[in-house]
């Protein structure tokens, strides 16, 4: 037969020099790219969204349980629910209170639910997967490392481990020296347990406590100690392990990444501005700051600062401050901490690229960027769509909520941006909102906390290469 007939069959010398007919392959197999669901099923946002539910489910029956209260009965369901919820979220509003409602054996359901959800899904089912010797593979490496906010999967085990290492060392420093203050007040064993409990609480910025009645932190405004102490540890856990690590490799300002740049300036830039106008607005309020001396007063202005970065927290009665203070407190709790760190809100490294992004535009630049380094343009989208759906989202929970509560609108804005930031700061209306308000709040705490970081996710598993661009036509702008 000639050789450009297609029924010929040709043939290939095997193994041991036997003659083979040559497989015949269909080129358009060949040809065809991969389907898309082999694409999509590498990775999947709802993983990370099903893990939370399911640990906070969990937590819903182990509270619910009559073991978990000091009065041996059950928990409403509602109850045990947005206090699982608001652990799971790291949030810290609370329906009851944490130190005189639950028994020893709900306050320890409730701290592992704060760490395992300050770790993050994935974080503590990789660490759960090594310490029973299972191999992590390339799917929970991708989960992991877009659940933390980074680009490569490499090493990602290791710095896992480096987080949990850290984590562990950093509450147990912060528990010792928490110890040297509950136990001039407190039995041996019962100091422990505070300080264990506020360790924990205080670095993965829950903001639950069990000093009880729900003082939080206002019989201790003339503890120094106490006060440095949590705010240093909400600090850490609201800056995040990789701006940490990235600080101790470089070592200066200069060789650090722009992301760490970033989120180093704009954490203390609020900071900074958060201390001034807490200072100067309840300097003379009588309720807050007015009965402290002036370095008492620098200490909890600084402290009232540090606590929307998401810890929840207060060392001042909240529903008494003025309400241009709560509008103040509300920005900083809409901002929250640093991306992949145990904080919430729409982070600072958000708020700081646009807030860079402004300024260059502002100064005439075509391409936004800051310290040298030009912004992406997909980030900025990303930016902007996270920002204006959270804002959208906020809008929403609080016009329903003036539907079924009775309370100002300031007062439930508040609320809401709490909830959404897992902030945890309240002015009091938490135990008095309906059954509706609190499942709208339970939702709110469970969207804030997965929401941006799924949202996220999703777009950059839409993001396209364009393969064509449209005419530009110009749209007036002011």
């Amino acid at each position: 037969m000639s050789e450009g007939n297609p029924k010929e069959r040709k043939y290939v010398r095997g193994h041991g020099g036997r003659i083979l007919p040559m497989p015949r392959i269909k080129p358009w197999k060949i040809l065809l790219p991969p389907t898309p669901s082999a694409k999509a099923d590498s990775f999947s946002p709802l993983l990370l969204i099903y893990g939370f539910a399911g640990i906070i489910l969990l937590g819903t029956i182990l509270l619910w349980l009559p073991i978990s209260s000091e009065t041996d009965r059950f928990t409403p369901f509602i109850d045990a629910l947005f206090t699982s919820t608001s652990a799971v979220c790291v949030t810290g509003l609370v329906v009851v209170d944490t130190g005189t409602y639950w028994s020893s054996f709900g306050q320890g359901v409730i701290l592992a639910l704060i760490q395992i959800g300050g770790f993050g899904f994935m974080t503590s089912a990789t660490l759960f997967l090594l310490a029973l010797g299972r191999k992590i593979g390339l799917r929970e490496r991708l989960l992991i490392a877009e659940s933390m906010g980074l680009g490569k999967i490499g090493g990602l085990v290791k710095l896992v481990r480096r987080i949990a290492v850290f984590t562990v060392l950093a509450e147990t420093i912060g528990a010792a020296l928490f110890y040297i203050s509950f136990s001039n007040e407190s039995p041996a064993a019962t100091a422990v347990w505070k300080s264990i409990f506020q360790a924990i609480s205080a670095f993965n910025n829950a903001g639950f406590d069990i000093f009880g009645n729900f003082r939080s932190l206002l019989d201790y405004q003339e503890n120094t100690l106490v006060i440095l102490v949590t705010a240093a540890l909400v600090l850490l856990g609201g800056i995040s392990f990789i701006v940490v690590a990235d600080i101790s490799t470089a070592r200066r300002f200069a060789r650090l990444a722009l992301d760490s740049k970033i989120a180093l300036i704009t954490t203390a830039a609020l900071l900074g501005l958060g201390m001034i106008v807490i200072l100067l607005t309840e300097f003379s309020n009588s309720t807050t700051l007015s009965p402290l001396n002036f370095p008492q007063k620098l200490l909890i202005a600084f402290f009232q600062s540090v606590t929307p970065r998401t810890a929840g927290f207060t060392a001042i009665d909240i529903g008494s401050i003025k309400d241009y203070t709560l509008f103040f407190t509300i920005i900083l709790m809409f901002i929250g901490g640093v991306s992949g760190s145990t904080a919430g809100g729409i982070k600072v490294n958000t708020f700081g690229m646009l807030a860079a992004t402004l300024w260059s535009t502002l100064r005439g630049k075509e391409h936004p960027g800051a310290f040298g380094r030009e912004f992406p343009t997909q980030l900025i989208y990303r930016a902007l769509a996270l920002i204006m759906i959270s804002l959208g989202l906020i809008a929403a929970v609080v016009f329903v909520l003036t539907l079924t509560e009775e309370f100002g609108f300031l007062g439930l804005l508040f609320e809401t941006v709490s909830a959404f930031g897992t902030v945890g700061l309240s002015t009091g209306i938490t135990p008095d909102l309906t059954t509706a308000g609190h499942l709208i709040i339970i939702m709110t705490m469970f969207v804030g906390r997965l929401g941006p970081l799924a949202l996220a996710l999703t777009l950059m598993q839409r993001q396209k290469p364009s393969i064509y661009r449209y005419p530009q036509e110009a749209v007036r702008i002011g």
